[in-house]
């Protein structure tokens, strides 16, 4: 796993947390799947994600439309009936926009912002 390398800013993050119900029930294979579709769509940027206990995906986009057309896709749309249906106990989407990122070659210039 490592850390998206996204543009600079402004831009768009969708962050889904999830809690899981038991078992896997074709959970991995879709998740997989929806992993290597969403990075076919246009305004796609990356994804991040990390499970442990609670989930946490946070997927980068262009703009409000790239996360509009993702949201509409078919097989997105199927995964998320089935999400709710089977994978998850609870789960929140927060749609934000980036305004300003950093990262540890970039400390110095943000503690000086």
């Amino acid at each position: 796993m490592t850390i998206a390398n996204t543009p600079e800013p402004p831009y768009y993050a969708v962050i889904f947390t999830s809690l899981r119900t038991d078992g896997d029930n074709g959970y991995g294979a879709m998740a997989e799947r929806m992993d290597a579709l969403a990075r076919q769509q246009s305004g796609y940027l990356g994804i991040e994600s990390a499970r442990e206990g609670l989930g946490i995906t946070v997927s980068y986009w262009r703009d409000l439309e790239s996360i509009r057309a993702w949201k509409a896709n078919a097989e997105h749309l199927h995964a998320q009936q089935t999400g709710r249906s089977t994978w998850y106990s609870d789960y929140k989407t927060r749609i934000c926009k980036v305004e300003r990122d950093y990262g540890l070659d970039d400390a110095f210039a943000a503690r000086s912002e």
